[in-house]
């Protein structure tokens, strides 16, 4: 029970600080911080605030909320707590599937209908499947963390040169993606909120459903097997979970770095609990921390902004090194 409770009031205290930093985003411009209440007086000051500011913030919370499920659910799944949505080639496959259909169908990433948001999300997501499921080959299965890991990273390189190929092939496609690759919030549109949303309702739903089988593959296969769990299906059902969270979040922001690894570590240093409660807290970890690192890259050197990929690829890898440090000191959590 004591963990329960842990666990609510930290969903809590993270629910109240992403509405906290919503207010805050929808007051930061290109002039700094400016209050939202006064844009109620001016129509063209609260249009800026409903079309731009707000559905941009919100959406750095919900691409944020798929990064930290995929990486919860990622490290549950191969029992590594280094794993990372974008180790296991599924975020190179998302953005080769986006690479592809911009080529092909003339698509742009900053695009706000509804059509092709879903579009691009389905080729991300197609390019996500592709990723893993080409690691998980080479790797001939989740037993062996390193030769899985090595597997994501050279499945990534090759996928990102594929990437560069059709990109060279289309020389259109080239400042589109440029800014792709960086990772950017600033063209989130509410359209692309909507699809987020959706497919992170479906993507928390299939991962807290299967939160006890993660439960049983911690304590180790031969565990796992003899509780009667069907590992091969279940397995089949999070590898989708995590390509489907990837994709959807990489389709409209981009590549963003480091919030997939960093949000269950953030939650597991705070409260023990199950992988059930793991993943959803997860989520909400990873919402608030890229939601803070928008709000920041658009505060930071105003008028102009950073990419909040640059952003969160700086602040990771601090916090990637921190880690590593931990793991060679005695009493490590790692």
């Amino acid at each position: 029970m004591s963990g329960a409770r842990h666990s609510w009031w930290l969903g809590s205290a993270l629910l109240l600080g992403a509405l906290l930093l919503l207010v805050l985003g929808a007051g930061v411009g290109s002039t700094g911080l400016e209050s939202v209440l006064r844009a109620r007086h001016d129509p063209v000051a609260w249009q800026i605030l409903w079309d731009i500011r707000l559905p941009r913030t919100l959406g750095a919370w919900l691409a944020g909320a798929l990064l930290g499920l995929a990486g919860a659910v990622a490290q549950g799944l191969f029992r590594n707590p280094l794993a990372d949505p974008y180790l296991l080639g599924s975020a190179s496959g998302a953005a080769l599937g986006v690479a592809l259909a911009l080529a092909l169908f003339g698509a742009s990433p900053f695009a706000t209908q509804w059509l092709v948001r879903l579009g691009l999300t389905g080729a991300a997501f197609a390019g996500a499947v592709l990723g893993v499921a080409l690691t998980l080959a080479l790797a001939r299965g989740v037993q062996h963390t390193l030769r899985l890991l090595l597997a994501g990273v050279i499945v990534g390189v090759v996928l990102g040169a594929a990437r560069d190929l059709v990109t060279i092939a289309s020389p259109d496609t080239l400042q589109a993606m440029q800014g792709f690759m960086l990772g950017s919030t600033g063209f989130v549109g509410w359209a692309a909120c909507g699809v987020m949303a959706a497919m992170l309702w479906l993507a928390v739903l299939l991962a807290a459903l299967l939160g006890r089988v993660l439960d049983g593959l911690a304590l180790g296969e031969a565990t796992a097997l003899s509780l009667g769990l069907p590992l091969a299906a279940v397995r089949g059902v999070l590898v989708a979970v995590l390509a489907l969270a990837t994709g959807a979040a990489v389709a409209q922001t981009g590549l963003i770095a480091f919030v997939g690894l960093a949000s269950p570590h953030l939650v597991r240093s705070i409260v023990k609990t199950t992988h059930g409660r793991l993943i959803v807290l997860s989520a909400l970890m990873g919402g608030l921390l890229l939601m803070a690192a928008d709000v920041l890259a658009r505060w930071i050197i105003a008028p102009q902004e950073l990419p909040v990929g640059v952003l969160t690829a700086v602040l990771g890898g601090s916090y990637l090194l921190w880690l590593m440090h931990r793991r060679r000191r005695p009493g490590g959590f790692l």
